[in-house]
């Protein structure tokens, strides 16, 4: 078939892609910067289409010739009245689906209790509006219902694993003792692709999850046992609330208040499969479904391996910069404050450019940890995204990745690195990393741009001077030593 995939950038449709190359379709994917998808092994395996589906007219060519659509894209995190912003990406979508003659679409939304739905969360209660309004379109829709997704980069995964490696005691809401049937990604992606093979004409939702149906508690304690840890006592305390839970959250692990915000809120529901009819459509996978430790324990291998497909970390941060860093000659006439710095090593560029595509996430940054930890922990506390964001694979960058408060702007791997600030700041702000042979070794230059956005910008900059002599020199010295020592070794 020729398949249209919305949201191929997301976690999710990252991983959907390549599976559906593999089963023979021919794959389109609409996205709005396909500078996202430079670096993805599948890029020169699909026709790449921009637009945004807020935006009725981007959306024709994406659709012409095209017999299935996956539905993938979901606007949690976003700040506004994102429930609005669905509504309309699906109402775009559905109305161009139906114009172009697309005889099936494929949605992912989330398990909810029946019934009137004006009670659930924003976020829940948004997902099923999509999923109606789709299966209204005309077009034939299957709509699964997911719970928790459990896999290697998963928001939810994430969330639970911080949770209980960090604490041990657990003072919790009362949503710990709901019930919840998380469900493997490898299962959620076994039925995305197995939808095409639906009867055409079957217009309806589906419930999916895996084999077991555990409080929110006994998920963070089945994942300590996978993980070597102790089982951590939980307290049910009813005057934590889902805001006050989600500020906890925000601040004990590297998911953004942003992000915690929709997730909390859905916990507040039983959220399991009330209808199994799909195994009357879709037999189980080989091996049946996935248990929860087993989907834990398999996430584990993967992050320990470095094979995390995509991760939550990557999706777009709302409200940050999203404009490539201007070029020089554009500068003319704006304020901008640099901080340029270089060195001659006798290290090798090759050795050099591992230590510059090494760092961050568990590596660090090679200077003054603690102000570093600080500024992390300052931009938490405002809703941002924190330095402990991490990194997506231990060795490796690509374009698009998300690099602790960071994101991979561009790489030209080998030679140079720009990253992109992501954290709360009163301007822009970017950070190249270049690295150069020279007499036989290399020269490694560091350059911070930083953009003010009015007074309060240029009193940031000011604010922070001081400590550059410390942090960026620090930086240069220590990577470019890390280079020697692995180059002499």
């Amino acid at each position: 078939m020729r398949v249209l995939v919305t949201g191929a950038t997301g976690y999710l449709g990252g991983r959907l892609v390549p599976r559906l190359i593999d089963a023979g379709h021919t794959v389109r994917v609409l996205v709005r910067n396909p500078r996202k998808l430079r670096d993805v092994p599948w890029r020169d395996d699909v026709e790449t289409v921009v637009g945004d589906l807020t935006d009725a007219a981007t959306l024709s060519d994406a659709v012409t010739d095209i017999d299935a659509l996956y539905y993938l894209v979901h606007a949690m995190g976003a700040k506004g009245d994102f429930e609005e912003t669905e509504k309309l990406s699906a109402i775009n979508v559905a109305d161009a689906a139906k114009s172009a003659g697309v005889s099936r679409i494929v949605y992912l939304g989330g398990l909810h209790p029946e019934g009137d739905i004006s009670g659930l969360s924003r976020h829940l209660r948004s997902r099923a509006e999509v999923g109606r309004i789709l299966m209204d379109s005309g077009v034939p829709t299957i709509a699964f219902n997911a719970g928790v997704v459990i896999g290697s980069g998963s928001a939810s995964f994430e969330m639970i694993r911080h949770l209980t490696e960090v604490l041990p005691y657990m003072p919790a809401p009362q949503w710990v003792r709901n019930f919840i049937q998380p469900i493997a990604v490898r299962d959620v992606l076994y039925y995305l692709v197995s939808a095409l093979e639906l009867p055409q004409e079957l217009n309806r939702s589906f419930d999916i999850g895996g084999p077991d149906v555990l409080r929110y508690g006994q998920m963070m304690n089945g994942y300590a046992l996978e993980a070597g840890l102790h089982q951590r006592p939980i307290a049910s305390l009813p005057v934590l609330t889902p805001w006050l839970a989600s500020q906890w959250v925000n601040l004990v692990t590297p998911i953004p208040r942003l992000l915690a915000v929709p997730i909390i809120e859905s916990l507040q529901f039983d959220c399991i499969v009330r209808d199994d009819s799909i195994s009357d459509f879709i037999p189980a996978p080989e091996g049946g479904l996935t248990g929860y430790r087993a989907s834990v324990r398999l996430a584990l291998v993967k992050m320990r391996d470095g094979e995390v497909e995509t991760s939550w970390q990557n999706a777009t941060v709302a409200g940050a910069p999203s404009d490539p860093i201007p070029s020089d000659p554009e500068w003319t006439g704006h304020t901008v404050f640099t901080d340029l710095r270089e060195r001659r090593t006798p290290a090798s560029p090759e050795a050099l450019w591992a230590v510059v595509e090494g760092i961050g996430g568990e590596n660090g940054w090679y200077s003054f940890p603690l102000a570093w930890a600080l500024r992390g922990w300052a931009d938490k506390l405002v809703g941002g995204v924190g330095l402990r964001r991490g990194r997506r694979h231990p060795s490796t960058l690509n374009t698009g990745d998300a690099l602790d408060f960071w994101r991979v702007e561009s790489i030209d791997r080998g030679h140079s690195l720009r990253l992109r600030a992501e954290m709360r700041l009163p301007g822009r702000a970017w950070l190249e990393l270049t690295v150069d042979e020279s007499g036989g070794g290399s020269l490694y230059r560091q350059r911070a741009v930083f953009f003010p956005s009015g007074l309060g910008g240029r009193l940031y900059w000011l604010a922070i001077l001081p400590f550059h002599g410390v942090i960026f020199s620090g930086m240069v010295n220590r990577i470019v030593a890390a280079a020697e020592t692995d180059d002499a070794d």
